[in-house]
């Protein structure tokens, strides 16, 4: 199955994408959220499908496209996840996952605009593999971990460099900003994916391909990070592990590029759509 959900942010309402069309799903009553996905909520929707087939409403090609899932407990985040991306950002391969977190948010949908922050001058991109929890998860046995995944998506892991690196501390703060977290456009589950560990990931900045790698290069492998995570904090239902980016980003260049107002940011996954952010200068509200 494919997930989406529409409508204004805050006002989202589920919806299924069925051969490439986009449908209402609000008669089944509950929206993509820790609950549904804790209550079976992929077998519930199924049936429900199933059971309304030729019955839902087709939507607008115009609709908003919010984020997957309803927002999340947490976005976890791995770090320097592939090797090419750790030489060009000059990192050592960490030995063990590098974690972070994004602030939820940061968390927007696919087509909405990336918005530079307040008094940032190194915004930059990264095209991600993210993997959303389906049920709660702690202490996972890394051969068990495939039973915990709901699906996978699309995400634009956003950086403000100089926030990130050049601030001491931690890097959540060049990470949490609003918008970003581009997520989607939709949630898929592991049927619709085929092999994970081999799927292309690329982006464009106005049209320019910066990103173009593969997932066969990942440091560690998804099922290592879902038992990795579970063994320093309870994964909810509904939860996001962003599992890293492939060489590309506008800090490894030289000299580095970052984004500007007006730069249109395109970003695909194999099997898991395209999404497009166009970046706006901070105003204050």
């Amino acid at each position: 199955m494919k997930l989406i959900r529409h409508g204004q942010p805050g006002q989202e309402k589920p919806g299924v994408i069925l051969n490439d069309q986009h449908y209402d799903a609000s008669a089944f009553g509950q929206d993509y959220n820790e609950a549904f996905f804790a209550t079976d909520g992929l077998a519930r929707l199924a049936q429900f499908l199933k059971e309304n087939e030729g019955k839902l409403t087709q939507l607008s090609g115009t609709e908003r496209l919010g984020p997957p899932v309803a927002r999340p407990s947490k976005i976890m985040c791995i770090g320097l996840n592939y090797a090419d991306h750790a030489r060009e950002t000059g990192a050592t391969p960490p030995p063990e996952p590098v974690l972070f977190m994004k602030s939820t948010t940061a968390y927007v949908g696919p087509f909405d605009d990336l918005v530079i922050p307040k008094n940032s001058v190194k915004t930059d991109w990264e095209v991600e593999l993210a993997v959303v929890i389906g049920k709660k998860a702690s202490y996972i046995e890394e051969p068990d971990a495939h039973e915990y995944i709901a699906g996978y998506a699309l995400h634009n892991d956003v950086s403000e460099r100089e926030f990130q690196l050049e601030r001491s501390g931690t890097w959540d703060k060049g990470k949490g900003c609003d918008t970003f977290a581009p997520v989607g456009p939709f949630l898929a589950t592991p049927e619709e994916i085929g092999d994970v560990d081999n799927l292309r990931l690329w982006l464009s900045v106005n049209g320019q391909m910066m990103q173009d790698g593969t997932t066969a290069n990942l440091i560690f492998k998804i099922p290592f990070l879902i038992s990795y995570l579970s063994q320093f904090m309870t994964l909810l239902p509904g939860d996001i592990i962003s599992t890293g980016t492939p060489a590309g980003v506008g800090l490894g260049m030289k000299p580095p590029v970052y984004l500007q107002p007006g730069d249109v940011v395109e970003l695909g996954i194999d099997g898991l759509g395209i999404s497009r952010q166009t970046v706006k200068a901070y105003a204050a509200h």
